[in-house]
């Protein structure tokens, strides 16, 4: 059959008529070759207007809707729509993809843009959020990414004169972004009055921070900064669609059809409407213009192209046109010339011409064109219309000749007969009519045989037979000229039909896939000369296949380009072209035919076009052609390697099992055993599904893999090293070419690909995170310093990196089918082939993606499947060595020549200096020269040829070879059947491993006196092992069958095996002769015992659950045991040899008396009373504890107990060996685990002395051999992994600061809600009542007085125009730590509270502040590297980890000149707990307060994030880098301590181990700090220090503090360590202590503080000084020498601050806090001056007019007055049960208001002293009070309510004051009110949750600052009575200012903060006169 194989042709793009003009702007500029450069479909175009020629670049899969030009103008990128668009740089010149860049944004990319070098590429998604991303294209690697809007953006630009700075524009909005470390940051343009809001459609940038953009109006708005600053109206009548910059200025255009040019200050040039030129037409609209020197280019909304040369400007020259809007579906072409005929929605016909490109003719008609036919003289054109008419023009002029309308549905198919006499005409309603062209088309016939519409027609050569299709997918015929269906099979047979453009029919069956029935492809054209059909289809496809072709499924060549449909497809008349249209991208393409004879010096023509996957593909059914596969490698093709469960599973396992596991653990378990085991050898090596594993390292040693383990052998001393990194199979093994490295990549949900070093076995590197399942193949680079490998996934992703950095440099996806091996080109590290299943593949690396070619087979071959390949001695060499035997030689991409090399799959190939080395699957390895023309020298491998060292026995001749490797004078081989071997040159063949061959392994006995062990497996062989020194297999025997168990008897002579078909043998065990077989069962024997003691008895379980006995000396059954429900898993005697223990498959254990086998009840207690001769059972109550939490996921398969009793060991599905004490009553045991094995461990035995413990991997087929360390002996080892399943049960200790700290939930300032529950409507949307009498303009009444008393009245009345930070009193202790540090010396010292970093001079108490952070900073830490002076990292809180601007960041700042270097938006969602820098200072960590706790290291200058990774499932308090390392940090936190290293870009943990010490427990733990020699302290809640060696404890500092150890810090100097605490004061103790270096003698000092107890959050050391930061918000300082405290920061404890009040004429002011103090502040001194102490919370605090008393209101309703010369007290009272919210004096000093949450104001007469009684209250106040004010003459008083409500009452009789002309006449001594008329315009749109608190009125009454909840403070003019008024913004409190206050004279004002406990004291800028 033909169709078997693709057509040989070939069709290449040779045209592409049309540009996209719809829905995309800024896409077609001048390259530096002075081509034009645009995209139309899915093909980016580059087309040269001197030679008329145009170049295509197609390497997009979809539709490309945006483009930028490098500034270079040589490259182009290019952004397409699609479920995971990507982003192609590009070369216009040689159409190349130079980069590729993916796996960011959905839906499609939106907009490009270059940066002004052209290194950085922006790039905005079609999202819901439209993000923004900004790539390192060359590098392919993203370096920031965040939300853009939440619509539609629509252009993006780089600011060419400022770095790092970008402007995008949108519906709606513009933007202006920053870009600093990883962060992106956007500050909204604002439009203010100057212009209204508006979508903006495009940008420019100039100089001076100006920026140009074109709105939706046609106006320009010109920006300065983030502001809007003119706007030049009406430059363009309608929306301006594209603006675009050059040396001499702007361009625009616009809808209105007109292109704009202006000068570079944005002054007009010059006009040029297009539609009034000879061109133009009503309604163009231009959506892209290009200004390069005199020539403009212009694209327009209908597709077309205009060049405009500036001097004739009217004269725009066409150069590219195409259809436009609506779809495109008509196709015809002339039947003696070579034109094409379109027509399409856009109510267009156009001829082009093929010949010259061009269109020759166009025609507008009146309806949507469908169809189109020519006759055959080429005289008549008809066209179909959607309307159900058709028309019929005359070619030459477009005249019409008929207009007909028969039908009311659209006409689809029309086609004259080949006779030129009918027409025939297929409508939509299911009908065809046919006409008779001669007599002016006469209706002559109807064809009515449809039930769908008609899709395709046919005439027959003769033309008295029709075909047609319809929308069933019905073929039906009818005789012509009248209609007549034709049903008959026998006449339509010999048919010959005049042309074929029908989908249906026998002819051409095969267009169709195998199984489907859809109905997706539009257009079908026959070529009967080249016996080759075209077809088009929904997906954008053209495709070639033979014809005919018959049979579904048919090979065929593909070619994209189009974007979705493609609507038609047709030969030209002499089938030199094909012309396919789309429908949605409106465009032609004409195709060239390159028939057979001409295809090879085509390929050589096209290089761009080297058949790569775009352009060809074979089709599905490959596999008929393909030699059928070879058995070996069809079974590897089936291994899947997917798990139920993965390792990675289990933690997520463990927490779902959390619940029941807490239930179980309330009693006390045993500690895990004290003895440990060390994997001592290895037998078996993974030679079944693996290749070219197995190589020397650079000493002589043998590198290769079995199960999870790396072996390392040194076959001098037959001993074995191991890398335990991995924790399930190992797939795959390279070797660096220093051979000192290796790379070996694993199974697992998300596998990794581990580094690491042969002679530390240490791991350098681990890459994960592109792989899925595992990772079957890598190959390091000849510099060492690339890695590729590839994945198991379905597509058999390829991946690129950079090792060492941990880097993914790109990615691909391979192939559908299994990729046996990756090569990088030792060349060119950017190239590399993939070779597979009927694959071989080359590529090249493009960015972030790789460019993958097929290999050319040509003539000379199939594409076979290649199972090995290797480079040869040029770049362009390459050599495979395939399935059947043949070497293939590659260059370039072309197959040169195959050669025979082997009978059989050639499965490993290796190069030399000078030559090859090939092995196969028949057993032979060759050598050959270096162009494999001459075959050297064989070797076979045979037992004959084995030299008489050999460690073992070859179990067959030939075995098929897996691996070859040379080096050391040997060529070593590794073969299938697990062994490893070396050849001598020559040829003696030494074997040194091998193991068990394919097929599991199960049966494991030890024998009773010597150091040997038996094994049985599925692959049909008993092997006897050497487990002493020698290490070898003693000896092997073939089975007729596999077997599953097998046992020694007592003296160690017979020994029995059970088979898998129900039988078994005793075989000598010394011969392995068979001594005697049975045959009693059909299923697999399971277990076999002898009875202990002489052996007299055998028991023999089997699968069908009964267990036989037999006599052995009588050799007869002698009793059988029943009663299991289900079959048996374990057997085991007790010591007298007469009781049998059994474990059934249903988890029963059943108990047999021996030899009858009657069953026994035995109450479980009694079990572990029985002496068993041997247990290796895993149920019952003396093991319920080896049940892991995730039992129901997992078995525990196999157990044995030491001779001693002491230890059990067991094996699960898992592949963990466990270690438990014996009984392990209980459940969920503690256990040491060791993971080697990769999935089941199916048998676990202590050898006859329990010196060692041999396990079995079932389908790992390794043995392996662990010696047995007893407790005390061993030296510790990192490979010892011991822990439990559970955490232990015991909390880590209790105290509240901590207990507070862990709780604490963060929310971000956007978010934050009322302080206060006030209820009501908000001011701003009350509905005002009219007064009654508003007046009159012009009115005599006498002028309103002032608002308020001012002060200052003599002078002139200056407002405040801006705020600056001065001071802060507050440092945030309570709950951050490690956060105070010197700087500069101990000049300065830097600490933070809410969202400032303030750097305090210790000598002045100046201070200068960090402010850009948007909310409060929970960490800080200050870089010690000496190359990084002053750096400081702060952390904050945040939202989501999404990117925003409330998404968590850090930031890095030069705490000196406070520029920021740098941020990082971070990973981690709610907030960033802890930052380090590392020893080089280039690196931090971060750690986050998301649930999982995650860790993440950055490279913090490039903001790259290099490493993240959950940390622990409880708070994470502290993580610290070790202060001389970059690699390893360490992490402390609730119960938790882990040791960290950096490997690459993963991170891998050791959990702190405890076991060595007797008795203790994991704590919580709090800080951290270092020692050398790898010593690591930390301090507990309880008051330990624990001090680690590496990641093991090795003893306590036993209450170093009395309370929890909260902060530690580790001087650089010397090495002396500080810790602090929370301690009560002592004599010897103190809360902060010196150490030396080991932690043994310390020096304690007490913090003067007058506290009962002090609690120190942060330490530091300088020189001589140690600095402490408190909980109590206290910085102190203490001298090392006379340790004098001296406290340099005071502060509130606990907030909010409410109470504020400044002194009348000084510059101090008082606050009260709910820390129940009252604090008297100077802030000239900058210092606190006193304290008082009250006892309760304090509410509010207010001077008297004359400054000399203060009183005080507290939160339990009681009032003080204190004088303030004494602070003694004058006296108090209380009348109020609950809080008092505000006190006030009158100015006259005679009453004192008081009022309360009671609703109530009471008034206090104090010119009758101290006595305090109320003389009077305010009645029917509507809520609790907030703010009062009196009046200037002490009449009245205002109050505001937490109802919004504000009301005037009179003084002192408490009246309520209700006429408003009354009430607007009042001056007001002072205005503290957030309600009234007069300051209406401080509410904002955006308080809906959150309100504003406070304001004050300055002095001088022109000036307003207000407090709300969101940590605002805002600066307003006085009186503000329009809503929303304009002011300025403070940012630095946390959420809820609480109150705000002017000082004297209005030099500052002074906010207290709620949550931040923190007083900001702002200095007032006046305007100046």
């Amino acid at each position: 059959m033909a169709a078997r194989s693709a057509p040989s042709c070939h069709l290449r793009l040779e045209w592409v008529y049309g540009y996209r003009g719809h829905q995309c702007r800024n896409n077609l500029y001048y390259t530096a070759a002075k081509e034009i450069v645009y995209f139309v479909a899915g093909v980016g175009v580059v087309y040269s207007p001197r030679e008329h020629r145009q170049k295509f670049y197609r390497g997009h899969s979809d539709d490309i809707i945006s483009l930028a030009l490098h500034p270079e103008r040589v490259l182009v990128a290019t952004g397409q729509v699609g479920k995971e668009p990507y982003i192609c740089v590009w070369d216009s010149y040689t159409v190349q993809t130079i980069s590729v860049l993916k796996d960011v944004h959905t839906h499609g990319i939106a907009c490009l843009a270059f940066d002004l070098d052209g290194q950085r590429l922006v790039s905005v998604g079609l999202d819901s959020k439209n993000a923004v991303c900004v790539w390192d294209w060359k590098r392919g690697k993203m370096l920031s990414m965040a939300p853009g809007h939440t619509d539609r953006i629509f252009d993006i630009s780089w600011d060419l004169y400022l770095p790092n700075k970008l402007v995008s524009c949108g519906v709606k909005h513009i933007k202006f972004w920053s870009l600093c470390g990883n962060a992106l940051t956007p500050k909204r343009g604002v439009f203010g009055k100057t212009g209204d809001l508006q979508t903006i459609l495009c940008l420019a940038c100039a100089r001076d921070e100006l920026t140009y953009s074109g709105a939706l109006n046609g106006d320009i708005y010109v920006w300065k900064g983030i502001n809007l600053i003119r706007t030049i109206q009406g430059a363009h009548t309608a929306g301006i669609f594209s603006m675009n910059a050059c040396e001499e200025g702007f361009a625009t255009g616009g809808r209105d059809g007109c292109i704009r040019l202006w000068d570079l200050t944005f002054k007009p040039i010059t006009v040029i409407d297009l539609r009034e030129t000879d061109q133009g037409y009503k309604g163009l609209s231009v959506r892209s213009v290009c200004w390069r020197g005199d020539h403009i280019l212009v694209g327009t909304q209908d597709s077309e192209i205009f060049e405009i040369v500036v001097h004739e400007r009217n004269k725009p020259f066409l150069i590219m046109q195409g259809h436009c809007e609506g779809e495109l579906w008509a196709l015809a072409v002339h039947p003696t010339k070579p034109l094409a005929v379109t027509g399409s929605d856009d109510r267009s016909v156009r001829i082009w011409s093929l010949v010259d490109h061009a269109l020759i003719a166009r025609c507008n008609m009146e309806e949507p064109v469908r169809s189109a036919a020519v006759n055959v003289d080429g005289i008549h054109l008809a066209l179909g219309m959607k309307d159900g008419s058709f028309t019929v023009l005359r070619v030459r002029d477009m005249t019409e000749v008929v207009h007909i309308k028969d039908r009311k549905e659209a006409i689809h198919e029309l086609k004259y007969s080949p006779d030129g006499t009918y027409l025939a005409v297929g409508c939509n309603d299911s009908s065809v009519d046919i006409y008779g062209v001669a007599q002016r088309y006469k209706k002559v016939g109807e064809c009515v045989g449809s039930l769908s519409f008609i899709t395709h027609l046919d005439w027959s050569s003769d033309s008295r037979y029709l075909q047609t299709n319809d929308g069933n997918g019905k073929r039906l015929f009818y005789r012509m000229p009248g209609g007549k269906e034709v049903t008959s099979k026998e006449e339509t047979k010999g048919v010959h039909w005049a042309s074929w453009t029908c989908v249906s029919g026998l002819e051409v069956n095969g267009i169709w896939p195998k199984y489907s029935d859809t109905n997706d492809i539009n257009s079908v054209h026959g070529n009967y000369v080249g016996q080759v059909l075209v077809t088009a289809d929904d997906y954008g496809v053209v495709k070639l296949f033979r014809y005919p072709c018959l049979r579904k499924g048919a090979k065929f060549k593909k070619y994209i380009g189009h974007s979705a449909h493609v609507t038609n497809v047709r030969w030209s008349h002499d089938y030199q072209w094909v012309i396919s249209i789309g429908g949605a991208d409106h465009s032609v393409f004409q195709w060239k035919f390159i028939p057979e004879r001409k295809l090879k010096d085509a390929l050589h023509i096209a290089p761009q076009e080297s058949l790569a996957d775009s352009n060809s593909d074979e089709s599905d059914s490959d596999l008929s052609d393909v030699p059928e596969l070879d058995s070996e490698i069809e079974q590897e093709t089936q291994l899947t390697h997917r798990r139920q469960v993965y390792k990675e599973d289990l933690p997520q396992l463990k927490e779902q099992c959390k619940e029941k596991q807490k239930s179980a653990t309330s009693k006390r378990r045993d500690p895990a055993p004290g003895n440990s085991l060390r994997l001592h050898f290895v037998h078996g090596y993974r030679g079944y599904d693996c290749r070219s594993n197995l190589f020397y390292t650079q000493i002589g040693e043998i590198v290769y893999h079995v199960a999870a383990v790396g072996v390392i052998y040194n076959r001098q001393q037959n001993t074995q090293r191991f890398y335990l990194g991995h924790d399930d199979d190992i797939l795959c093994l390279a070797i660096h070419p220093l051979k000192d490295y290796v790379a070996t990549g694993q199974v697992g949900r998300d596998p990794s690909v581990h580094i690491w070093d042969t002679e530390t076995i240490k791991p350098l590197s681990v890459l994960k995170g592109y792989h899925q399942y595992g990772v079957c193949a890598v190959d390091f680079s000849a510099d060492g310093k690339r890695l590729a490998s590839v994945g198991i996934d379905d597509s058999h992703t390829v991946v690129l990196w950079d090792w060492k950095k941990g880097e993914k440099l790109s990615v691909a996806r391979g192939s559908k089918d299994k990729i046996f091996v990756v090569k990088i080109n030792p060349y060119v590290p950017d190239k590399l082939i993939t070779a597979g299943i009927k694959h071989m593949r080359f590529w090249r690396r493009a960015g972030g993606g790789l460019i993958g070619r097929k290999g050319y087979t040509g003539t000379l071959g199939k594409s076979d499947t290649m199972m090995c390949a290797v480079y040869g001695w040029t770049e362009e060499m390459a050599f495979s060595g395939t399935s059947t035997g043949d070497v293939c030689i590659w260059r370039d991409i072309f197959l040169v020549k195959t050669v025979k090399a082997h009978d059989g799959p050639v499965f490993s190939m290796h190069a030399l200096e000078k030559g090859f080395v090939t092995g196969g699957k028949d057993g032979v390895v060759a050598l050959w020269d270096d162009s494999f023309e001459r075959c050297l020298k064989t070797y076979a491998i045979k037992r004959g040829a084995l030299a008489p060292g050999s460690k073992g026995l070859l179990l067959e001749d030939n075995p098929s070879i897996r691996a070859i490797s040379l080096g050391h004078g040997h060529i070593l081989v590794g073969t299938k059947n697990g062994e490893i071997l070396e050849v001598d040159k020559n040829g003696p063949v030494t074997l040194l491993v091998q193991g068990h061959m394919e097929g599991e392994v199960w049966g494991l006995a030890t024998h009773p006196y010597l150091p040997i062990c038996a094994t049985v497996s599925d692959d049909k062989t008993l092997r006897i092992w050497d487990l002493s020194p020698s290490h070898c297999m003693l000896a092997v025997r073939k089975l007729k069958k596999g077997g599953r168990c097998c046992c020694f008897s007592p003296d160690g002579k017979a020994l029995a095996v059970g088979l898998n078909d129900g039988s078994f043998l005793m075989a000598n065990a010394d011969t392995l002769e068979d001594l005697v077989s049975f045959h009693h069962r059909k299923d697999i024997i399971s277990d076999i015992r002898f009875s202990p003691g002489s052996g007299k008895y055998l028991a023999v379980a089997s699968q069908d659950s009964f267990i036989d006995i037999y006599n052995i000396v009588s050799s007869k059954r002698v009793g059988i045991c029943k009663g299991a429900t289900s079959y048996i898993t374990h057997i085991d005697w007790d010591t007298r040899g007469k009781l049998l223990q059994v474990n059934t498959g249903a988890k029963e254990q059943l108990f047999f008396e021996a030899p009858r086998g009657k069953k026994q009840i035995i109450p479980s207690v009694e079990v572990e009373k029985i002496g068993w001769a041997s247990w290796t059972g895993v149920l019952g109550l003396c093991c319920e504890g080896i049940w892991p939490v995730i039992g129901e996921v997992t078995d525990v398969t196999a157990s044995c107990l030491t001779s001693d009793r002491m230890i059990l060991a067991t094996g699960d599905d898992l592949g963990f060996v466990k270690l438990f004490r014996f009984p392990t009553k209980g459940k969920f045991g503690n256990f040491k685990r060791y993971v080697a094995h990769s999935t089941h461990v199916t048998n676990v035995r202590w050898t006859y002395d329990d010196s060692m413990l041999v396990t079995l991997g079932g389908t790992d087929m390794s043995l392996m051999v662990w010696t047995n360390e007893m407790e005390g002996y061993r030296e510790k080892r990192p490979c010892d992994s011991e822990e439990s399943d559970i955490d232990s049960e015991e909390d880590g200790g209790y105290d509240s600061d901590v207990t507070r700290e862990n709780e604490i939930s963060y929310t971000i300032r956007a978010l934050s809600t009322n302080i206060r529950p006030m209820f009501g409507i908000k001011p701003h949307l009350q509905q005002k009542e009219p007064s009654a009498d508003e007046r009159p303009p012009v009115s005599r009444a006498p002028p309103q007085p002032e608002k308020l008393q001012t002060n200052n009245v003599g002078k002139k009345k200056r407002p405040i125009e801006d705020l600056v930070l001065e001071l802060v009193f507050g440092y945030r202790g309570r709950d951050c730590r490690n956060n105070v540090h010197y700087l500069n010396d101990g000049d300065d010292i830097i600490y933070h509270t809410a969202s400032v970093g303030i750097l305090h001079n210790v000598a002045t108490g100046t201070q200068s502040f960090y402010q850009e952070h948007n909310d409060d900073i929970l960490c800080l830490t200050v870089n010690q590297h000496p190359k990084f002076i002053n750096i400081v990292a702060t952390g904050q809180v945040g939202d989501s980890a999404d990117m925003s601007a409330t998404a968590p960041s850090i930031h890095i700042w030069d705490a000196v000149n406070k520029q920021t270097l740098s941020i990082l938006r971070c990973y981690h969602s709610k907030g960033v707990c802890s930052v380090s820098f590392s020893a080089t200072g280039k690196l931090l960590l971060s750690v986050g307060l998301d649930p999982e706790h995650t860790i993440t290291i950055w490279r913090w200058q490039e903001g790259d994030k290099i490493a993240n990774r959950a940390g622990h499932n409880q708070r994470i308090f502290v993580a610290e880098f070790r202060p001389d390392s970059d690699t390893q940090f360490v992490s402390v936190g609730v119960k938790h301590v882990k040791f960290w290293t950096l490997a690459g870009r993963a991170l891998l943990s050791k959990k702190g181990l405890l076991s060595t010490l007797d008795d203790v427990r994991m704590q919580t733990m709090l800080a951290v700090a270092f020692g050398a020699n790898n010593l690591t302290f930390t301090g507990t809640i309880s008051g330990d220090v624990c001090v680690w060696k590496d990641h093991i404890l090795c003893r306590i500092v036993a209450r170093a503090h009395n309370g929890p150890v909260f902060a530690m810090y580790t001087t650089l100097r010397d090495g002396l360590i500080v810790t602090g605490g929370k301690e009560r004061p002592s004599k010897e103790g103190g809360a902060v202590k010196l150490w030396d270096q080991e932690l043994r003698r310390c020096r304690a000092f007490r913090l003067e503080t007058g506290q009962v107890t002090d609690c120190v959050r942060s330490v530091c050391r300088g020189k001589g000084k140690i600095l402490v930061g408190t909980r109590n918000a206290e910085i102190i300082e203490i001298g090392e020498r006379n340790a004098a405290c001296n406290i340099l920061v005071n502060g509130h404890v606990d907030g909010p601050i409410w109470g504020l009040a400044t002194h009348p004429s000084r510059d101090f002011f008082l606050s009260a806090a709910e820390d129940g103090t009252v604090r008297l502040w100077d802030i000239a001194d900058k210092k606190m001056l006193n304290k008082v102490n009250l006892g309760h919370a304090a509410r509010t605090v207010c001077y008297s007019p004359e400054g000399d008393m203060v009183a005080i209101g507290m939160k339990n309703g009681e009032f003080i007055i204190l004088l303030v010369s004494s602070l003694k007290i004058w006296g108090k009272k209380r009348d109020r049960r609950c809080a008092l919210h505000d006190i006030r004096f009158s100015p006259d000093s005679r009453y004192l208001a008081v009022g309360s949450s009671e609703n109530s104001v009471d008034f206090y007469d104090l010119t009758l002293g101290p006595t305090l009684n109320r003389i009077s209250y305010c009645k029917d106040i509507p809520s609790f009070v907030i703010q009062m004010d009196f009046s200037a003459d002490s009449r009245y008083l205002q109050v505001s309510t937490g109802c919004y409500k504000r009301h005037v009452y009179e003084v002192p009789s408490g009246k309520h004051l209700l006429d408003q002309a009354a009430i607007d006449r009042i001056t007001w001594a002072t205005w503290t009110s957030i309600l009234g008329d007069e300051v209406l315009g401080i509410w904002s749109r955006h308080a809906d949750r959150a309100d504003i608190n406070c304001a004050c009125v300055s002095h001088s009454g022109v000036s307003l600052v207000t407090g709300d909840d969101f940590g605002m403070v805002k600066l307003f003019d006085f009186p503000c009575p329009e809503k929303f008024a304009k002011h300025k913004r403070f940012f630095g409190h946390s959420p809820h200012v609480t109150n705000i206050r002017f000082t004297s004279g209005d030099r500052h004002v002074v906010s207290a903060g709620g949550d931040d406990c923190s007083l900001f004291i702002w200095k007032c800028i006046h305007t100046p006169h």
